[in-house]
């Protein structure tokens, strides 16, 4: 490795920085890409989440499973 004064490998430090925080920032964002194409709920995805949450009773949701 060549280290001359504040250059390594023939870029600046501060550089570097900036190059590992951008793929820091790019591989570990949590949030989503804009743009980026989603699968849209099912009608049976969103009874089992009104299921798993509570708003609707077992009875309830075995009849509008039935009807899907």
């Amino acid at each position: 490795m060549m280290y001359d004064g504040y250059h390594v490998w023939g870029m600046h430090l501060v550089w570097w920085f900036v190059w590992i925080m951008f793929m820091i920032w790019i591989f570990a964002m949590p949030y989503d890409v804009p743009g980026q194409r989603k699968r849209k709920d099912s009608p049976l995805d969103i009874l089992q989440k009104r299921f798993a949450s509570g708003q609707i009773t077992n009875e309830e949701y075995q009849e509008k499973k039935n009807l899907l």
